[in-house]
């Protein structure tokens, strides 16, 4: 191991650490501030490999004749964000916090004492030696800087800086906050919906058909999946005194219809797709009923998205952050064969993640759940014992993915395929952790959250925080109004009732889960 001298501007290394970690600057050398200098850079030390391929990046100093400064920077998080970042002052050679509230460990800067330049220029001969010496004993990555692989934690700070920089917060006033992803979705269809286009549809069985005329809901036959539609016709209820008559093809099975390969484009709606796909996104019935059955401890499916809420939260103050178990957790069924990697790393390194294979109605024998007895189900309120929270797509998207973060858990997201209405306002770094889809970075990432506990913690907060704030039951029910109101604007004819439909009256309203 050797050290080599590198230069990090001060401004986007306080973009980075000011949100919840304490930069603590240790100076062994003669200054810490050259002059006056309104440009000075801040000379960090860093451990590489003699083939580290940024060895021949020399410094080359800030433009003044001054002798470049080594300093040995390491990271404390903070309990709670806000953080400071210290770092030395442009005027008169001394250091100061970037805020006033008082750091774990002090910046020892300044022209006098301890971290004076008279006392540094005399101790760092002694110091440096000591330093080199001590280095071998602390493993790759304990300041932050690096993982077992060698890689520089650095890649991931600057992306959550990045992510978190350029993210602005949604207006959560009028369900405004997904607006984007509904105009988009209808673009495709501004240039009209003909009646014939509309009879087409119908014909192709492509979903099912409602009507709403004169503030009645109507329905062409009875409904594939009952809970399923039940589910979409509560939200369609819930607002239909203020929608106009209009007529549209809901898609309640589990996948897309419209491909965009075939070339054609077809007003359906479905509650999941891929950017393959150009069917219309609804909020999805599970937000009501008629979610995936996990039998014995949802029979019925997840339940109510406005309970569940209550539920997940009170176990959340249950177990908060700091009595969380830091270790990855993934129950579910083996849907596909793209969890395996998270199933096998678990058996390898059961410490970092705690990943088994439940059974699902398709289970015939062990080799459906990788050569193991199947695990016992867990329900969700049990997820929010531990602080790192695996969602997987399933046949689409996945239902589980917006109750993940109720925990108050830092969710690590598979893959970037799949879309419901609400994904594309939830940003990755920003409010949940993106894993590549073949879980190729996963073990490192585990890795990076576990030592970087500051900024895993933040994230978390912000993933709650989104959900919380722009994913309640009124929400839903605000896009079901506003899609259907822009969808009526598309329709090139006026909408007649046909006799022979059902029409759908509400239901009584459950009050518990």
């Amino acid at each position: 191991m050797f050290v080599r001298e590198t230069t990090l501007d001060p401004a986007p290394l306080s973009t980075i650490f000011a949100r919840g970690t304490t930069v603590v600057l240790r100076p062994f050398g003669n200054h810490v501030c050259e002059g006056n200098d309104p440009g000075p850079r801040l000379l960090v030390s860093h451990l590489y490999e003699r083939n580290d391929p940024f060895d021949s990046h020399l410094y080359k100093g800030n433009g003044s004749s001054s002798r470049p400064l080594p300093i040995l920077v390491r990271r404390t998080t903070l309990p709670s964000p806000g953080g400071a970042f210290c770092r030395p002052s442009l005027v008169g050679g001394t250091c100061r916090s970037s805020l006033a509230r008082p750091l774990e460990r002090p910046c020892w800067c300044g022209p006098a004492g301890p971290g004076g330049a008279d006392f540094r220029l005399l101790m760092a001969p002694l110091l440096w030696p000591g330093l080199l010496l001590l280095l071998p004993l602390f493993p790759q990555g304990h300041s932050g800087h690096h993982g077992s692989s060698g890689r520089p934690w650095e890649t991931f700070v600057g992306r959550i800086a990045r992510a978190v920089a350029d993210h602005r917060p949604c207006d959560s006033a009028n369900c405004s906050c997904h607006r984007g992803v509904l105009d988009r979705d209808l673009e495709p269809f501004r240039g009209g919906v003909s009646r014939r286009d509309m009879s087409d549809l119908v014909g192709r069985k492509l979903g099912t058909h409602y009507q709403i005329v004169q503030n009645r809901l109507y329905r062409e036959r009875d409904c594939m999946f009952p809970s399923r539609c039940s589910g979409v016709e509560h939200f369609i209820l819930e607002v239909i005194d203020r929608l106009p008559d209009v007529e549209l093809v809901i898609n309640v099975r589990d996948s897309p219809q419209v491909p965009k390969w075939a070339g054609s484009v077809a007003p359906v709606f479905s509650f999941s797709k891929t950017a393959d796909y150009s069917d219309i996104m609804y909020p999805a019935w599970t937000f009501w009923e008629g979610g995936p059955a996990v039998w014995p401890i949802y029979p019925t499916g997840l339940g109510r998205w406005d309970l569940l809420t209550d539920h997940l939260a009170r176990a959340a103050e249950q177990w908060p952050w700091d009595r969380k178990i830091a270790q990855g957790y993934f129950r579910g069924s083996r849907t596909s064969p793209e969890r395996d990697p998270l199933v096998l790393l678990s058996r390898e390194d059961p410490g970092l993640v705690d990943a088994q294979y439940t059974k699902n109605q398709a289970w015939k024998s062990e080799k459906d759940t990788l050569g193991r007895p199947p695990a016992k189900e867990v329900s969700l309120v049990d997820h929010c014992k531990y602080r790192y929270l695996f969602n997987f797509r399933g046949v689409a998207a996945s239902f589980r993915f917006k109750h993940l973060f109720l925990c108050g858990s830092l969710v690590f997201h598979v893959g970037a395929e799949w879309l419901e209405f609400f994904y594309p306002q939830l940003k990755p770094w920003v409010h949940y952790i993106p894993v590549n889809a073949d879980l190729s970075n996963v073990r490192e990432l585990l890795q990076f959250v576990k030592e970087n506990d500051g900024l895993a913690r933040e994230i978390a907060e912000r993933g709650r925080r989104f959900v919380t704030d722009h994913l309640r039951m009124a929400d839903v029910s605000c896009y079901w109004e506003t899609l259907l109101t822009e969808f009526a604007r598309v329709l090139t004819y006026e909408v007649k009732r046909k006799e022979n439909y059902q029409e759908i009256l509400p239901k009584r309203v459950k009050t518990e889960l």
